[in-house]
């Protein structure tokens, strides 16, 4: 299996440019089984989730084409009504073909999903959404959906899950009547899939908030749609430039999607400079932690959208390691998440985990090299941002994680200077 050995302690410099949002990919390629017309999407991150995600889609039937660098054009069709266990095993995403197939064809068998190691993933919200709109769920070894027609109803979700929400939009579309979803999920990635949806001739309205009206139509056409910017790699790439004392211009950023993160990142005294959808990070930072009104420790924690995202969590913890003061970072939805700071208290970093949701770091860390192991996509990128800003080797192994979720991962660093290579065993 691949590794990647990271010699640390040099500044980087240059430009890299945002690839697509993957938690927009994934369920606007779900969302192309929504028709039977060719479905063209750009701007697709190059990862292995959207490969296994297109390999769901030939397995059903369907066909694939890259037409470009970050182009596909997909030819829709579902031969079968059950997902190959094999592939669904390899990502999470893969529930996310559950609403259109069922839209589709009012019956669908799936077997549980895989994805990141970071705790408990229920799916009690998908079928619970499923069940209001009409279908009946069985479950043995696997997810079994059946309705003989899905109807529009009022549903009140009982998380503002991503996925469950996504799923919820994808079979009410083609359901009869009207669907009020309420406690939706409004993360720029659900917002894509909606626009895209009503490119396709959908009708939803309330995007960008947590009650949506879905009217289902009878059928939709086909699109060429572009998905918007990942603001997981923004994140990733501030506290890249940062932990390494480096200066960066990041391209292809969606500025409007930054608000709540850029107050994040102030608190640990991280600003940067903004010209139209370009960031420059600058190499001379404060890092020093702002402390809250009356000098107490702020904290900084993960919250439905707007609020700060939950997969960011991560990256923060390593970009607190960098600056002068101390922090909480409370990430509230994933009990394993925070696990992955055992390795950064190994590298030499000053972290309390109090529990599995809250850690206290308290900076400024000299890093050293170790050897690391990736359990998820962002605790992975994690890992290879502190690589880079401590002294000394470091390898990476699971790499197969991080590359899940970051197209081209090293040859992009390497671009900016970065002492990273590949090296297989």
């Amino acid at each position: 299996m691949k590794k990647y050995v990271i010699e640390g302690g040099h500044p980087l410099s240059g430009t890299i440019k945002v690839k697509g949002n993957k938690n927009a990919a994934l369920p606007c390629i779900a969302a192309s089984l929504l028709t039977d017309k060719p479905v063209i999407l750009r701007n697709i991150p190059e990862i292995a989730d959207v490969l296994v995600m297109f390999e769901i889609i030939e397995d059903l039937g369907g066909s694939v084409t890259r037409q470009e660098e970050g182009v596909f054009s997909i030819h829709p069709a579902i031969g079968k009504s059950q997902l190959n266990k094999e592939k669904m095993q390899k990502i999470r995403a893969g529930i996310l073909f559950a609403g259109p197939i069922l839209a589709r064809k009012n019956e669908v068998s799936l077997p549980p999903p895989g994805g990141d190691v970071i705790g408990r993933r229920r799916l009690d919200t998908h079928f619970l959404a499923f069940e209001g709109l009409g279908a009946q769920v069985h479950i043995d070894s696997m997810y079994h959906l059946k309705t003989n027609k899905l109807v529009g109803s009022d549903i009140f979700l009982d998380e503002a899950s991503v996925t469950a929400t996504e799923n919820a939009i994808m079979a009410a579309s083609l359901a009869q009547g009207t669907t009020i979803l309420r406690n939706a999920a409004s993360e720029p990635h659900v917002q894509d899939l909606c626009h895209m949806i009503n490119s396709m001739g959908g009708k939803i309205s309330g995007i960008g908030s947590n009650v949506l009206s879905i009217e289902g139509v009878t059928s939709l056409d086909g699109c060429d749609f572009t998905i918007g910017a990942d603001f997981m790699e923004v994140g990733s790439f501030i506290a890249l430039a940062t932990a390494t004392k480096s200066a960066l211009t990041i391209e292809n950023v969606d500025v409007e999607h930054l608000r709540m993160i850029q107050m994040a990142f102030a608190k640990l005294g991280i600003t940067w400079e903004t010209e139209g959808s370009t960031i420059h990070v600058s190499q001379n930072q404060s890092m020093k932690v702002r402390n809250d009104l009356g000098g107490a420790i702020p904290t900084i924690d993960d919250a439905p959208w707007p609020g700060f995202p939950a997969d960011l969590t991560s990256i923060m913890v390593v970009a607190a390691t960098q600056c002068e003061g101390t922090v909480l970072i409370h990430e509230k939805m994933y009990e394993s998440r925070m696990f992955f700071v055992d390795k950064l208290i190994s590298m030499g970093a000053g972290i309390i985990l109090c529990d599995p949701h809250r850690a206290v770091i308290t900076g400024n860390s000299r890093l050293t090299g170790a050897d690391l192991a990736s359990p998820d996509v962002r605790a992975g990128m994690a890992m290879v941002i502190a690589a880079l800003a401590a002294s000394g080797t470091s390898t990476i192994s699971n790499v197969y994680q991080i590359e899940r979720g970051y197209e081209n991962i090293v040859n992009r660093l390497q671009a900016l200077g970065a002492n990273i290579r590949v090296i297989e065993g």
